[in-house]
């Protein structure tokens, strides 16, 4: 995940008709190039986090406090920029420790068998603007599925350490059920407990390894 923009194809203007299908080529920009490189997600500063629908009624939200992860990002060819995500699932946190507890155990999560979902990408893609779309292998409970998230890119900067960071934002929707995670319990006025369907956001600061 992160800074995927559209190739420079200088032959665009040669051949417009065997290019017609093709992205136009960003103007020349050195800030994109420069963002070329590899990076490490920054914990502190980074939300992976998950709405979940209650009792047919409210909105549960959560996150989850220990994740790690690499980025390579390519400033001029999306298809050349992967990301690499690991979350430790013990450490979910949705504001009320029975909750979380019961989310751990073997009715969802089952984090001693299971401790970690990961995410591996397979595709990006630029969208238009500032959005991009990652593509990649999702596993839960040591099941496998495709998940594509949507991401806007939310610039660079330099901190006051010195690390030259990008940020980005994301959201996606599963079906826990996919994954297995199908534990539930009947409303007494119809409908379900828990959701299946699953809305994820990220916020994800990452930065660059020194050249």
């Amino acid at each position: 995940m992160g800074l995927f923009s559209r190739k420079n194809d200088t032959t665009a203007s040669t051949a417009p008709t065997a290019t017609a299908t093709a992205a136009p080529a960003l103007a020349a920009d050195p800030r994109l190039a420069a963002l070329t490189g590899d990076y490490t997600i920054d914990p502190a500063h980074s939300t992976i986090g998950f709405v979940a629908r209650h009792a047919m009624v409210t909105n549960v939200k959560g996150s989850f406090r220990d994740i790690a992860g690499t980025l390579h990002l390519d400033g001029t060819d999306p298809s050349r920029s992967t990301a690499s995500i690991d979350v430790r699932m013990d450490s979910i946190d949705t504001g009320n420790a029975d909750r979380d507890g019961h989310l751990k155990s073997a009715d969802f999560f089952k984090t001693e068998e299971f401790p970690e979902m990961t995410f591996r990408s397979t595709k990006a893609e630029f969208l238009g603007g500032g959005d991009y779309r990652v593509t990649g292998d999702l596993t839960i409970l040591g099941t496998t599925r495709p998940l594509s998230i949507d991401l806007e890119f939310n610039g660079s900067a330099k901190d006051p350490f010195g690390n030259e960071r990008v940020g980005f934002e994301g959201k996606a929707e599963i079906l826990r059920s996919d994954w297995g995670l199908t534990w539930n319990s009947a409303l007494e006025t119809g409908g379900v407990l828990v959701s299946d369907k699953i809305k994820l956001n990220f916020d994800i600061s990452a930065i660059k390894a020194a050249s």
